[in-house]
């Protein structure tokens, strides 16, 4: 799940060298500095005159872009294709106040002219004021009594997302009692003091209403485990310190993997793995710790890792650091980018987090994948499986380009809306991606989610026909109710676009696994291959997508994806129009830009 704007503020911009990717990403590409002000190393200094350029045309064409004179636009993510065409995201401030939902791309041509723009706000910035009525102080009670926690420091910001701007304090919240995994985001409105949203910070595999669902139901989730033993290893030959090591872990669902980890003396060996940026997964000691640091590292003298059984601590982070290196190499290999926020950082780990926690998050704050051991009774195993991984880290690539949104959360923390239910499709689409990217035969890739967790219904979601998830109530089909719908519910729709366009319609099987997916209009999809439709769809979330893209808005930018990558008059651009067409996503039907 995603929560609202609140996080538009909180993307990590780490800074990185520019690097070239592959076709499926095709630029060369550029992390903004961490803060405004930061030391521009040579990798910045390169990329300015391009920033310049975008934030010159975005004021230059104001009309277009909606930025104001009081507007200041700071440089999230800068993307040059082969082609010389560049595109720029921005964060942007208001009267020097950070704008909640404020972000736009700022597209140039190959002369770095004005090209185009695709923004997340349809009106201007405006506030009457940015003197608060409401002091610091009280915001923090507030929000501290609201999600029952800590309240961190009160900081004003300009919340613009509900069609209009209102000056507002911004507060994160932390050992919340009403969140598993302890960390909320509050925010204030700083003239009324009214809670204009209050949203865990983090995205969780299962939703509270599906978790409801379950535990009323009775059913007890049993999945498939494999207990293989390790294979044995060779001998380290390393004479230096530390070292990239090949290690062997005993998992809990796909048996025996391989591993990278770090040698740190003859017989000392850590799980992290320095050929993937330092990726690591630690132990939280069934605590909710809020940052990596504090996890427990896990080491062996033997560099063999688990039992393929939960007694052993271990076996689990076998389970998620497998998971997550998979998850790094798909992006790496098949789209070109190199780790979550495309910085060559490796992403972190967090396992046995909290007490009986039956879930599994990806936390943008904490930039680490959290993993609870179950919760003894639905949930009894911990949520390490592979698609699990892949879906959650998806979020935290999506955190860091579109930061996709949901509309709006209700009190039991269920999101709703397009934007928040594309986020759950790309997580989806992305997710079963690493599965066929891995093709490990005891996890046999496919378009099915969840289908090794044990549940009644043999998957929680699937991309073909959406609809066979009775559990969530998916969707096929796009429909004015797609507004607001919970946002895994919706996620069919741009779930099934995708099939369509990758394997076309009607009755297919892969790897055993039998498909038959239908149309809205009764038409014939011819699809164009999974690795054209993911490059589609990957292009479109890293370009032409924001904050509150919702299922016409995709429609348009993986248009202009597949016009970039294979020509406006290619086959492939008119599958994009025809899957779209065939999930009921048209031009006739897409509503005003009001």
């Amino acid at each position: 799940m995603r929560t609202p704007h609140i996080r538009s503020l909180a993307i990590s911009l780490a800074v990185t060298t520019a690097l070239t990717i592959t076709a499926g990403g095709g630029a060369t590409a550029f992390a903004a500095p961490a803060a405004q002000g930061a030391t521009a190393p040579a990798a910045t200094a390169a990329f300015q005159p391009v920033i310049d350029a975008a934030r010159a045309a975005a004021q230059a064409h104001a009309s277009a872009t909606g930025v104001g004179k009081d507007d200041t636009l700071q440089a999230s993510d800068v993307l040059v294709d082969p082609d010389g065409k560049k595109h720029v995201r921005f964060i942007r401030s208001h009267q020097g106040l950070p704008v909640l939902g404020g972000d736009l791309v700022i597209h140039l041509d190959a002369r770095s002219g004005y090209a185009g723009v695709t923004r997340a706000l349809r009106h201007q910035v405006t506030v009457p004021t940015t003197s608060a009525k409401l002091t610091a102080a009280q915001a923090k009670a507030k929000a501290a009594a609201i999600a029952k926690g800590t309240a961190g420091a009160a900081k004003l910001v300009v919340d613009a997302r509900a069609g209009h701007a209102a000056l507002a304090y911004q507060i994160q919240v932390t050992n919340s009692s009403t969140t598993e995994s302890g960390t909320r985001t509050v925010v204030v409105d700083a003239a009324t003091g009214t809670v204009l949203s209050n949203t865990p910070a983090d995205d969780s595999f299962f939703s509270p209403g599906v978790q409801a669902k379950l535990r009323r139901s009775g059913q007890k989730l049993s999945p498939a485990l494999d207990a293989s033993l390790p294979a044995p290893l060779a001998s380290s030959r390393a004479t230096g310190f530390p070292a990239s090591a090949a290690g062997t872990g005993a998992s809990l669902f796909v048996g025996s993997v391989p591993l990278t980890t770090t040698q740190t003396a003859k017989s000392a060996f850590a799980l992290k793995d320095p050929s993937r940026g330092q990726t690591e997964t630690r132990d939280a000691g069934n605590k909710q710790l809020e940052q990596f640091s504090a996890g427990k590292a896990f080491t062996s003298t033997t560099n063999r890792w688990g039992t393929g059984k939960v007694s052993d601590r271990s076996t689990v982070a076998v389970d998620a650091q497998y998971g997550i290196t998979s998850t790094l190499d798909f992006y790496k290999k098949t789209l070109g980018r190199d780790g979550i926020k495309n910085d060559g950082v490796g992403a972190h780990a967090m396992v046995h987090f909290g007490s009986k926690v039956g879930n599994a998050f990806w936390d943008s704050d904490c930039g680490c994948m959290l993993y609870g051991d179950g919760d003894g009774q639905t949930f009894a195993q911990p949520l390490v499986v592979l698609d699990v991984t892949g879906h959650e880290l998806t979020h935290g690539v999506v955190d860091a380009t579109a930061n996709l949104q949901p509309t709006r959360v209700d009190a039991d923390d269920n999101q709703f809306g397009e934007p928040g239910a594309l986020n759950e499709s790309l997580a989806d689409i992305f997710g079963s991606n690493v599965e066929f990217a891995t093709n490990n035969p005891k996890n046999p890739p496919n378009y099915l989610m969840g289908e090794k967790l044990g549940l009644q219904q043999k998957f929680l979601r699937r991309l073909d026909k959406p609809s066979l998830d009775k559990l969530e109530g998916t969707v096929d089909y796009w429909s004015p109710a797609s507004y607001d719908t919970e946002v895994h519910a919706g996620s069919g729709v741009s779930s099934h676009a995708y099939y369509l366009l990758a394997e076309g319609s009607g009755k297919k099987t892969i790897n055993g696994v039998a498909y038959d997916s239908p149309t809205y209009d009764g038409s014939t999809v011819t699809g164009i291959g999974r690795d054209k439709a993911t490059a589609i769809f990957y292009r479109a979330l890293t370009r032409y997508m924001v904050s509150t893209t919702d299922f016409h808005d995709a429609r348009t930018a993986t248009l202009s994806a597949a016009a970039d990558l294979y020509g406006a008059s290619s086959t492939e651009y008119k599958t994009v129009d025809q899957a779209w067409a065939a999930v009921n996503v048209t031009p006739a039907n897409a509503p005003s830009a009001g």
